[in-house]
């Protein structure tokens, strides 16, 4: 059998989507197993743009399965908008997107509250306002709507929907000055989506589980990243869920016996979208050049995105965590033309040298830097590793080096094609 997981090893817009759809290629099975329509993954495959908020991106290749696994968080709405808009580029998604039953549904007051919490906050969080941290905390206070409720009989889901809304209501109206919500608009919600999508939800990890006996090649997608992991990320400044491995698992139903690879994917750079703390963040001409040259513009809120240098204790922290065996380097074809290009390689704080990536204290510390010469040739057509010019090539062998883990594929620009896989690619199944 083989399972890869597949994890976002920064803060998240580190090129997961194209990888994943490059992945896709030789799979069976995709899986989204955290998050919900927060995350915007954008793919370039033959010169069209694609983006995806919910649906796998491996749905671009014809006959793959797409799972969103119990983990996620499902918004109704935007995944029949996402359904429509592949059905309309005449992509066929007939019998190959499966929906878990456990997963649990985002409805319109979750968004209401997302965006009334952050309005009271002093200390904004940056939240898309998506209602992914409402229904999170549903799910934990055991008040949340999954997806296999939609079976229940009418009176019986609409009761249980009735004394949820309920509280939620009052919350809005006495709290947050809001105006409630109907249960009519909200059942309405629910069984159009209901009628739309019955014959999609599945238990899905016991399907996973049952594939992964019969040999079939999975992919375990995460949104976000690694520094927004609820638990090892900057908390407060972090996503409601776990894009590390512990989510994979946990939101998928696999176990760890099937997993052969952890892959982590970063950037050549650096970026964050929202509030929290970014030690290496450039505030200068380099910061606004890597931005302009990378169009880093949140694919889900369009908001610029905040752009700095490589830090090699988070990254050395992701591989800790996350047991990473190998890390997909993406866009470094941003980097051509920067003179000299700085890499973090540790911290400082009041004088002394910190050698991890620290759980408090980012707003405080200083990274320590080392300069590497840039290049100025255009990279993106490059097909191989010795194409690549050599202090392209140092940059990544100086990379490799300071995290420990083998970066085993380059991507030199947005499309599938632009990809190259090194010697250290394991060979697998994939």
């Amino acid at each position: 059998m083989s399972c890869s997981v597949v994890i976002g090893a920064q803060w998240g817009d580190e090129g997961k989507a194209k990888m994943i759809d490059f992945f896709s290629q030789k799979a069976d099975i995709i899986v989204r197993y955290q998050g919900g329509a927060n995350a915007g993954h954008t793919v370039v495959a033959n010169g069209q743009k694609h983006i995806f908020h919910l649906i796998p991106s491996g749905i671009l290749h014809p006959g793959k399965i797409c799972v969103l696994g119990n983990g996620v968080v499902l918004d109704p709405i935007q995944l029949v908008s996402e359904m429509d808009n592949l059905i309309s580029q005449s992509i066929d998604i007939s019998y190959r997107l499966l929906i878990s039953d456990a997963a649990h549904l985002i409805l319109p007051y979750h968004k209401a509250l997302d965006g009334a919490l952050e309005e009271l906050r002093s200390n904004k969080i940056g939240t898309t306002g998506r209602g992914i941290g409402p229904c999170y905390a549903d799910k934990c206070l055991r008040t949340g709507i999954r997806v296999g409720d939609i079976f229940l009989d009418s009176k019986t889901l609409e009761k249980k929907v009735r004394q949820t809304l309920e509280v939620k209501n009052l919350q809005l109206v006495k709290m947050h000055k809001k105006d409630p919500f109907s249960i009519e608009e909200i059942m309405e919600i629910i069984l159009a989506f209901k009628k739309r999508i019955q014959k999609m939800i599945i238990n899905t990890g016991y399907y996973l589980n049952e594939e992964a006996k019969k040999n079939k090649t999975i992919i375990l997608e995460g949104a976000q990243g690694f520094g927004l992991d609820i638990d090892h990320g900057t908390y407060p400044f972090v996503t409601s869920s776990n894009p590390t491995i512990g989510g994979a698992l946990l939101g998928s139903g696999l176990n760890h016996s099937v997993i052969d690879k952890v892959i982590g994917i970063s950037k050549a750079y650096i970026t964050r979208v929202g509030e929290g703390p970014f030690p290496t963040e450039d505030f200068g001409d380099d910061g606004n050049l890597l931005r302009d040259k990378g169009g880093e513009y949140g694919s889900t809120t369009g908001r610029p995105r905040r752009c700095g240098w490589f830090d090699v204790e988070l990254m050395k922290q992701t591989a800790r965590i996350c047991g990473l065996t190998d890390i997909t380097l993406t866009k470094i074809d941003v980097l051509s033309g920067f003179e000299k290009i700085k890499v973090a390689v540790g911290y400082e704080y009041k004088g002394k040298k910190i050698d991890m990536f620290p759980s408090y204290l980012l707003d405080d510390i200083k990274p320590v830097y080392e300069e590497l010469d840039g290049w100025t040739e255009d990279i993106s057509k490059c097909k191989t590793y010795d194409e690549l010019p050599q202090n392209t090539r140092d940059y990544i062998a100086f990379l490799e080096k300071a995290v420990g883990v083998p970066m085993s594929i380059i991507s030199v620009g947005p499309d599938r094609e632009n990809t190259i896989v090194r010697d250290t690619w394991k060979k697998t199944k994939l």
